[in-house]
């Protein structure tokens, strides 16, 4: 098993039944399809999956779907953020169960007042209350839309302190300055980026590579990066066709089914509200795929 998240990992959507709960058999057939496309793994429950939408039993039960469907452990990685440390706690621990490894840990969010101090206390609480030498968490910063910041020398001092078990640190803050700045604190750190259009420069200057949304529309594209193919202008233009519209999740769920032909993609959970349709960014999107990557 791997040690840390590194090459191309995918930030999965969490396509939803008619009764608001995971598509297990939609979600594992996603996967299959991405992997067939050059995806080392995914994480579920990310910003893209709606990961706070979703408690710990709904994310436990997936992740016993998906290895029933054959997954594989090792491919898969889960967002174990919650505002209640006990809930991180709960959930890492029923996962590392299952023979997963890989976690992100936001820090607890909605108090925004917190000090670099308490940020730390907080990880350490999780991975103190979890104890076992399986985890191989990745800290996951961003601030955006999380409130809370990881501060660079708590990173540093993370990884410090628990060795592997601190295996990585998402950065989607879209600031490559402040991925230049978590490499230097903390350079032992496998250090992730979300924002597509960084993924060749934050490789080539150490970086592990990416875990990332738009992957789940250009899988290829995102693969043209990874392989250092000079395609950063249109990976920023299909980014900012999707990211710059009121709701990342809603618009990126219309275009797979507008891509998919699969009208339950379209389905979001509150306070969320579905797009009635994806065709127009689709085109947009296809568009910008032509000519292929050579």
């Amino acid at each position: 098993m791997t040690e840390a998240i590194r090459g191309f990992w995918v930030a999965s959507a969490t396509p939803l039944a008619a009764d608001g709960s995971v598509d297990h058999a939609r979600l594992a057939a996603h996967t299959k399809q991405l992997f067939g496309k050059g995806v080392d793994g995914v994480v579920l429950f990310g910003t893209t999956g709606e990961g706070t939408s979703f408690n710990a039993s709904e994310r436990v039960a997936t992740i016993e779907a998906m290895l029933k469907a054959g997954i594989a452990p090792e491919r898969i990685g889960v967002g174990g953020g919650f505002p209640a440390i006990t809930d991180s706690i709960a959930l890492t621990r029923a996962v590392l169960g299952l023979g997963l490894r890989h976690v992100l840990l936001l820090p607890p969010y909605f108090d925004r007042s917190v000090t670099p101090e308490g940020i730390e206390d907080a990880f350490a609480a999780i991975i103190d209350g979890v104890a076992d030498d399986r985890l191989r968490a990745s800290l996951y910063h961003i601030p955006q839309v999380s409130g809370v910041a990881i501060p660079t020398t708590v990173a540093a001092n993370l990884r410090k302190r628990y060795g592997k078990q601190v295996a990585g640190l998402k950065d989607s803050s879209g600031d490559f300055k402040q991925f230049q700045a978590f490499r230097a604190a903390a350079p032992e750190l496998a250090i992730t980026v979300g924002n597509e259009p960084d993924i060749a420069r934050a490789m080539a200057a150490g970086g592990a590579g990416t875990i990332c949304g738009m992957a789940n529309l250009l899988p290829e594209l995102v693969k043209g990066m990874i392989d250092g193919k000079a395609v950063e202008a249109r990976m920023q233009a299909a980014a900012d066709a999707v990211v710059k519209t009121p709701s990342l999740v809603a618009t990126l769920k219309a275009i797979l089914a507008a891509q998919t032909g699969d009208t339950g993609w379209l389905r979001v959970r509150p306070p969320l509200r579905a797009l009635s349709d994806g065709t127009a960014l689709k085109r947009k999107l296809d568009a910008l795929m032509a000519p292929a990557i050579a």
